[in-house]
């Protein structure tokens, strides 16, 4: 049988195809219910939410959210447990009102928080909490669909808005340019930037953060103290994405014009500002990795250095 190189390929396959084919004819009512609720709930997001800068990680949250599951399936299912029937019943009774109101008086973020609910419920009780809670990271990381109130992220990123349109200028008059920074609005040459506007990547912070969360994962799930180090740059990589994105902003608009400026505010939302931040992330991980590796290779011959000299 080993010598046939398909035998085992095909066994496996038409094994996970029962298992999947077993788990819909248990579950139908639950999977029916799940997707009467999440297609609209999608699509509303899609249309809404999703090409605005505030939402534009949506799609890759969704996508990169539904490979996880299937890449921890198999650890969720040999961890599954029943779950307790008065939590499973209580988090259904919340989802559902939820939901029925946030949809009924288009409040998107409670639709999708209604939905989300409904999902951990659902999930609860397909394999139970302490499977969701040894790979919490999958269920925590599909929250970031759900939306974030613009005038709570407003409220949340002002601050850091103007710390990166005064850095921007401060940088840029320090190098000569004729700029100044007067309340919300830049002045470069004749021309004037609203602070909100130029600013606006910051209304990316949630998708960064998702983004970047995703990588650490990935990489470095193994390691919870040293994906705890790179969780917390997530803050200061996002500003100083956003500070790069102001500046060139600014000189585009001071060499260009406004329109050049425009096109570049627009094309640099979304995936764009979302690579740019992961590329800093991958390079300060590349750079850690490269410092303990020296520190691991070097440290025996520096002491022996130390005690010759002495």
């Amino acid at each position: 049988m080993s010598a046939d190189g398909h035998v085992l390929p095909q066994s496996g396959a038409s094994a996970s195809q029962a298992g999947l084919a077993a788990f819909v004819r248990e579950h139908w009512a639950l999977l029916l219910g799940f997707g009467f609720m999440a297609i609209p709930t999608i699509i509303r997001l899609a249309e809404q939410n999703w090409p605005m800068e505030i939402g534009a990680h949506g799609p890759i949250v969704l996508a990169t959210g539904i490979w996880l599951f299937f890449h921890v399936r198999g650890d969720l299912l040999a961890r599954a447990a029943p779950a307790p029937a008065w939590l499973v019943a209580l988090v259904f009774a919340a989802s559902i009102p939820v939901y029925v109101f946030g949809r009924a008086y288009d409040l998107l973020a409670l639709e999708a928080g209604g939905l989300y609910l409904f999902f951990l419920a659902a999930s609860m009780l397909i394999i139970g909490p302490r499977s969701m809670i040894a790979s919490f990271f999958p269920f925590f990381y599909l929250a970031f669909l759900i939306p974030v109130p613009g005038w709570l992220l407003d409220q949340l990123t002002l601050p850091l808005q103007h710390f990166v349109s005064w850095i921007s200028t401060a940088g840029l008059a320090a190098l000569g340019y004729p700029i100044a920074r007067e309340g919300i609005v830049i002045f470069i040459a004749q021309y004037q930037l609203l602070v909100e506007d130029a600013c606006s990547g910051m209304n990316s912070l949630i998708g960064l953060t998702a983004v970047m969360l995703f990588y650490i994962y990935i990489i470095h799930r193994a390691s919870f103290l040293y994906a705890l180090f790179l969780g917390l740059a997530i803050l200061p990589i996002a500003v100083i994405t956003n500070i790069i994105r102001v500046t060139a902003l600014i000189l585009l608009t001071y060499y260009e014009g406004d329109e050049v400026a425009q096109g570049f505010l627009h094309v640099t939302t979304g995936v764009v500002l979302f690579a740019m931040a992961l590329g800093l992330t991958i390079l300060l991980d590349k750079g850690i990795q490269a410092v303990l590796a020296r520190r691991r290779t070097g440290g025996p011959s520096d002491k022996g250095g130390q005690v010759a000299h002495a």
